[in-house]
């Protein structure tokens, strides 16, 4: 696991020339839905080309609506991408964690090419027999986790804008399912939708109330 410095950074290409790129084939791996109440997460596994590297990568939470949408597209059309997600249901069987992970092991799997080395942002590496390697904050250190923080935000999003028009009224289309005012005042007008994760503390609670004492 890589400890980030406490200087002010950008991603940049050297986690990937440390394992080996471009001759050996590394791809960045992260994650977009930890924290809502509904949809799924989706994982998204980006290898870079080095000629072709879009530029004004970011951590996705750093960039605007437009600039996402704008990159994912270069993203798209310049690299090899891999993308998988986990259910409410499976998420709520083996909970976010190891829902995250199944999901990040999936969207590797699902590249082009078996690579021979990721780099996953955060704490832990999902379960592979691919060389991984942790990196806090990778998000906004590694161009290839960039890449694939922009690409899990923008399918994950886009999914929603889907489901609010399956389940309208809960707002998911502005709130992307997370527990905003307006969704909470939403869940106790219309009730629990089958998209929701159940076992999630909120929902959880409107489903089986705790007892009073």
């Amino acid at each position: 696991m890589t400890e980030p410095t406490n200087k002010q950074h950008v991603p940049d290409y050297s986690f990937e020339t440390e394992a080996g790129a471009p001759s050996a084939y590394v791809a960045g791996v992260d994650e977009a839905g930890r924290g809502p109440l509904v949809g799924p997460v989706v994982a998204a596994a980006v290898r870079l080309r080095p000629e072709a590297i879009p530029e004004g990568l970011n951590d996705s939470k750093k960039l605007s609506e437009a600039k996402r949408e704008t990159l994912f597209d270069l993203i798209m059309q310049s690299c090899d991408v891999g993308i998988a997600s986990s259910s409410p249901a499976l998420i709520d069987r083996l909970n976010i964690h190891h829902a995250t992970l199944d999901a990040m092991t999936r969207a590797a799997a699902a590249l082009p090419q078996k690579p021979d080395h990721i780099l996953v942002d955060g704490k832990f590496t999902p379960p592979t027999d691919i060389s991984a390697q942790a990196i806090i904050k990778g998000d906004g250190r590694s161009l290839s986790i960039a890449a694939a923080s922009i690409v899990a935000k923008v399918t994950r999003d886009r999914l929603l804008v889907e489901l609010d028009e399956t389940y309208p009224g809960y707002g998911w289309k502005q709130n992307k399912g997370y527990p905003t005012k307006s969704h909470k005042e939403a869940l106790l007008r219309l009730g629990v939708t089958p998209e929701h994760r159940k076992s999630y503390a909120p929902i959880r609670n409107m489903l089986s109330p705790p007892e009073s004492k």
